[in-house]
């Protein structure tokens, strides 16, 4: 525990899982693309079912020609401290699947399972190489799919900001005593052995 992370866990475990955190404030810099290309590469190593990989990101860089169009995917709310970050993406996963041996397609009932499992790796990448990664419910989910030509069999799961931490002050008032690690239920109110 510092003063800065009050994070303590229940059982030990790698310093990584408490460092990782979602912050608001990042500093504006731009990142390097062999760095997103690593923490994109750490998400493509998640684990999926039958090896199916339904996870797909959209990316803008920061002062790149799509950097307005991707904040403006996002909610009010969230273009209030994500114009901020040093990328933004989407994350899409295929809703279908072609099993192992055959050639017709069926429904995947893992696929956003799997799209959590790429981007839990990718927020640690990014937390493991000095970066924050930042993930959004609050998106404009239909003109994601539209606009970003998202095809009929990808479902739009959330966005992600990826910036440098930066102060707090940087945010909005009303952000700023929020910007901090936030801590995590009781391990024995989200695990049961035996059943619910």
């Amino acid at each position: 525990m510092t003063a800065e992370n009050p994070r303590v866990a229940e059982h030990p475990v790698d310093r990584i899982f408490l460092d990782r955190w979602s912050p608001r404030a990042f500093t504006g810099e731009a990142m390097p693309q062999a760095t997103l290309f690593t923490i994109l590469e750490a998400a493509k190593w998640a684990p999926s079912s039958y090896n199916s990989q339904p996870w797909r990101f959209l990316y803008a860089m920061r002062d790149n020609a799509h950097w307005d169009h991707f904040l403006g995917l996002l909610n009010e709310f969230n273009q209030s401290w994500a114009k901020t970050g040093s990328v933004i993406m989407f994350v899409v996963s295929e809703t279908t699947m072609a099993m192992p041996g055959k050639d017709a397609r069926v429904p995947s009932h893992s696929h956003s399972f799997d799209a959590g499992a790429a981007w839990g790796s990718l927020a640690l990448q990014a937390s493991m190489l000095g970066w924050h990664a930042h993930g959004m419910a609050g998106i404009h989910y239909d003109r994601v799919k539209t606009e970003l030509k998202v095809p009929d069999d990808y479902r739009v799961e959330a966005g992600i900001v990826i910036g440098k931490l930066g102060p707090k002050t940087l945010l909005p008032e009303m952000l700023q005593a929020r910007e901090m690690p936030s801590p995590r239920k009781p391990l024995a109110e989200i695990a049961f052995e035996g059943g619910f």
